[in-house]
């Protein structure tokens, strides 16, 4: 926090919280403006508890002498809005009382870090949000430690995938917008799934660590990605179902690989 104390901001036509509303509104816009908005105490948390430093702390003013001290500590700057401004930048539904503007750099390791050797999970345009966001859930919390998004996936850092994720990002290397070359880099065996075609999940020995690779809603793992598998599953679904949801399907099979190396849990 700066000497000068706390920004108030009681103008709807403020500059700065022109682009605030636009970076919590427009899921691309992080990425022009080269920042992410967090908002809410659980998200803010979690991005705290990982060491992540906020560019700017932004409070509801009913909520600014009530805020925990640590929040606005860490921040470079804090911003306290009118709570009328602040319902005004809300996504949701129940507006929050305290957002975090990151800055993205921090938070987007280059290509060149991809880990070769560390447990993957790959997204072959994957787009709808809440799936993308709880798929990083399932890795954060399945030992998957690097997420390597291909282009025409849904925005990593987009609010909405933010709130799916519920924090689970701060505890991963995210990687965006790559193309299928960049997972040469790997040095792990690749697995794909297939509602039909390759072994049952439940009978196959698992390498770890792997690389999983989930694919598009409709059209499931493309075929420049397919070609570099080096193993095909299928979930067995003995209800008959034809297909799972890919976050559901996501949560099977990553847990599948964890109770392989660490025994049932």
């Amino acid at each position: 926090m700066t000497d000068s104390g706390p920004t108030h901001i009681r103008s709807r036509d403020n500059a700065w919280l022109k682009e605030l509303r636009r970076l919590s509104q427009d899921g691309g816009a992080y990425r022009k403006q080269a920042r992410v908005w967090l908002e809410g105490d659980h998200l803010c948390r979690a991005a705290l508890q990982r060491g992540v430093r906020p560019q700017v702390a932004v409070f509801a003013e009913s909520f600014w002498s009530e805020a925990p001290v640590h929040w606005s500590q860490g921040a470079l700057k804090v911003v306290v809005l009118e709570d009328r401004l602040f319902a005004d930048i809300s996504a949701l539904e129940s507006p929050a009382q305290v957002g975090f503007v990151l800055d993205l750099a921090s938070l987007s390791p280059e290509i060149a870090l991809i880990g070769a050797k560390a447990p993957t999970v790959i997204l072959d345009r994957v787009q709808d949000a809440g799936n993308v966001g709880s798929i990083l859930r399932s890795a954060s919390a399945f030992g998957f430690k690097q997420v390597l998004a291909l282009k025409g996936t849904a925005a990593l850092w987009s609010p909405k995938v933010l709130r799916a994720g519920m924090g689970a990002h701060f505890g991963l290397q995210l990687f965006e917008g790559l193309d299928v070359s960049d997972l040469d880099r790997l040095d792990v065996p690749l697995i794909t799934t297939s509602s039909h075609l390759g072994g049952f999940l439940h009978q196959q020995s698992l390498p770890m660590p792997c690389a999983w690779a989930l694919g598009h809603e409709g059209q499931g793992v493309g075929e420049a990605v397919a070609a570099r598998s080096q193993f095909q599953v299928r979930i067995a679904q003995p209800g008959g179902e034809e297909s799972l949801n890919v976050a559901a399907a996501a949560a099977v099979c990553l847990h599948a690989s964890c109770v392989a190396v660490s025994g049932p849990i």
